[in-house]
């Protein structure tokens, strides 16, 4: 429910942002980068107020041991539905696979708290329905900055809810408890992030083109299987005169 009220947060504040967002030249796959700035900036700001400090001290004073288990259990939970969509992806050999590592971390892994499947040598291989949708032939469509959920294209975002209804938050029957699965499961992920954020702000220029264009890049190699086609060359730029115009002596 949580996340179901945070995408459609989401929306709430993308139209009202779109109403300050100044207009920025267009990028190629980026044609709404003013409003995606704005967004950008907010999420930095929430970042840098809560979700940073709140992560900080989780990683100080909750053990390691600890959050990697809570870590494992999420991890586990996102396993059964990886493997729903690779077999929609029609992999069978990797739904079967991603299925026996559920189960084998939910039986003997005391419900995903000790991760003994990739012990034994069963990677895990996560997917979701954007990456299906993307499998499917349709293109990822513009770059979205999503108010709290951070990048997206039009693609993911659009599967955002099928995603959403199969996340760990989604469990719990009681609103208080699904709150608090989904606030753990979000200050457990920042955990994770403190050191690649803070390597990202000690050597990126412009931090907003930067995780734009690696979010891109590594959606389209999770697309693919980490083997995408090569992209077709932009066409060269039209002879100044138009492409008709008589060339001058």
């Amino acid at each position: 429910m949580l996340r179901r009220a945070a995408t459609l947060l989401a929306c709430a504040t993308l139209g009202a942002v779109c109403g300050c967002a100044t207009t920025a030249p267009a990028t190629p796959g980026d044609p709404w980068e003013g409003m995606n700035r704005a967004v950008f900036s907010f999420n930095e700001s929430l970042d840098a107020a809560v979700l940073k400090p709140v992560a900080t001290g989780y990683q100080k004073v909750v053990p390691q041991f600890v959050r990697t288990g809570i870590h494992n259990v999420f991890g586990n939970i996102g396993d059964a539905w990886s493997a729903v969509n690779q077999l929609l992806q029609g992999k069978p050999a990797a739904a079967l696979e991603m299925t026996l590592r559920f189960g084998v971390n939910t039986v003997f892994g005391f419900g995903g708290v000790i991760d003994i499947a990739t012990d034994a040598g069963i990677e895990r291989r996560s997917e979701d329905l954007g990456q299906t949708l993307g499998r499917w032939g349709a293109g990822p469509g513009p770059y979205v900055v999503l108010p709290l959920l951070g990048p997206s294209t039009l693609r993911d975002t659009a599967a955002l809810p099928a995603d959403m209804s199969v996340s760990p938050s989604a469990l719990p029957r009681k609103p208080s408890e699904r709150l608090a699965v989904s606030t753990l499961q979000i200050i457990s992920t920042r955990a994770r992030l403190l050191s690649v954020t803070q390597a990202i702000d000690e050597i990126a220029l412009d931090k907003y083109v930067l995780i734009r264009d690696g979010f891109l890049a590594r959606r389209r190699n999770q697309v693919y299987d980490g083997n995408p086609p090569e992209e077709p060359e932009p066409p060269d730029d039209p002879p100044e005169g138009g492409a008709g115009a008589t060339p001058q002596k």
